[in-house]
């Protein structure tokens, strides 16, 4: 196992017996044909079944619904994404050069996968017992400002609720590529955050997909503290290549609040 593999594992808090499935864990199919796909599948039920547990335990005197839309909050992606950037697991991906071209190393949907991807793994290599006490310390900093039976906000909305609460300007979204035929289209966005001199991108489908995955990835970000400003890029207006910059400020603390009328998934 690499030294960077080693890091991981500190984060995850869980040595590998075998090691080789934490490396098939960050392999995506791009890269070779011993890919994560099938551990993402084992994945996301361990995590489902280790947060309904954990909620199950921590809040005893909340419904029967309100703890089914806690675990639908905890287990999406933009949950599971914040997870990623806080874990630092960009580095450690291995993509295919179409991937890494296309931005694979900061694509939301990439990363929350590669999450369930190494609870899969963690539950081969030590079981159950290892993956809930590896899900309990990933959601620990989510948990603590938990608050079942609140509403829910998507990530655009929550970013601008951000901002006008500090009296900040609002976001500003600029469409970078739009890539592939009418039917298959890809987009790429920017969402700019000038006062706190951040900028962060988002690719999707549509165009709405993208700005709320470029909200997520900034709100993961943000200040906690002083805010230092820096320069972000002018607008592009032709189609290019542009290389996902690395989110180099990991979350540390997520507040979540799980919607009362959000029927779960």
């Amino acid at each position: 196992m690499s030294a960077n593999q080693a890091a991981l594992e500190k984060r995850l808090g869980h040595a590998f017996a075998k090691p080789w499935l934490l490396s098939q864990a960050l392999t995506h199919r791009s890269f070779a044909a011993e890919h994560n796909e099938r551990l993402e599948f084992l994945g996301d039920t361990v995590l489902n079944l280790a947060i309904t547990q954990c909620l199950f335990e921590t809040y005893p005197a909340v419904s029967e619904g309100d703890l089914s839309r806690a675990r639908a909050t905890l287990v999406r992606q933009e949950t599971l994404h914040a997870i990623a950037l806080n874990l630092d697991v960009s580095p450690h991906m291995r993509l295919g050069d179409g991937e890494i071209k296309s931005g694979g190393f900061a694509r939301a949907s990439m990363l929350a996968d590669m999450v369930e991807a190494i609870l899969g793994a963690v539950f081969l290599d030590a079981g159950y017992s290892a993956a809930f006490a590896v899900v309990s310390h990933l959601y620990a900093p989510l948990l603590a400002d938990f608050e079942p039976g609140a509403r829910q906000k998507d990530a655009k909305s929550l970013l601008q609720e951000t901002l006008q609460a500090a009296k900040l300007p609002l976001p500003e979204y600029r469409l970078l590529t739009t890539e592939g035929a009418a039917h298959v289209q890809r987009f790429e966005m920017l969402c700019v955050v000038a006062a706190w001199g951040l900028e962060a991108l988002g690719t999707g489908v549509s165009r709405k997909l993208a700005e709320q995955e470029a909200a997520q990835a900034l709100l993961a970000m943000k200040p906690l503290g002083k805010i230092k400003k820096t320069k972000v890029r002018p607008a592009v207006t032709h189609k290019t290549s542009v290389q996902p910059a690395r989110l180099d400020k990991p979350m540390k603390q997520l507040k979540l609040k799980v919607a009362t009328e959000q029927t779960p998934q």
